[in-house]
């Protein structure tokens, strides 16, 4: 059977700063964040299984990628944790806010680091991640590829 790859897309929203960023970045910001999310795998071969023909019911990856990464990340500040942005977190929640607390700069390509080992570890027998694109801006996005991280 050939193997197979699949994709879906994710929007969600997320504010953060960059501490110790050159630029703009340091500051808080938000972005309305798309990300790709693909597997690969071989289609369902078993004509008795409802997912038949199938790598994996888009359902069943949206509600892993919905659990792991869009329901704690969608409209959430997110901080580095060994910042002083840690006083301003604190508050924030103190407010009612949500917000992230992450060991890592929260950049895009951080997240997609974070993010593949949250979904890769939640996937099912033999599924597997292929890869993540993780887009900040209608320009610029981050990618991350099983195969570049073996």
């Amino acid at each position: 059977m050939s193997k197979i790859r699949i994709t879906k897309k994710f929007t969600f929203e997320t504010a953060h700063a960059l501490y110790g960023y050159d630029g703009k970045c340091k500051n808080i910001h938000g972005h309305s964040y798309k990300l790709f999310v693909t597997v690969i795998g071989e289609p369902i071969s078993d004509t008795n299984n409802p997912k038949y023909g199938m790598v994996i019911d888009f359902g069943d990856l949206k509600k892993i990628v919905n659990k792991e990464i869009v329901d704690e990340f969608d409209h959430s500040t997110l901080f580095n944790k060994n910042t002083p942005h840690l006083e301003l977190a604190e508050y924030l929640k103190e407010l009612g806010h949500h917000i992230l607390l992450v060991d890592y700069q929260p950049s895009s390509e951080m997240m997609v680091i974070d993010f593949a080992k949250k979904i890769s570890g939640n996937l099912p027998e033999g599924i597997r991640l292929h890869s993540l694109k993780l887009q900040e801006t209608e320009s610029c996005y981050a990618e991350w590829f099983a195969s570049d991280n073996i």
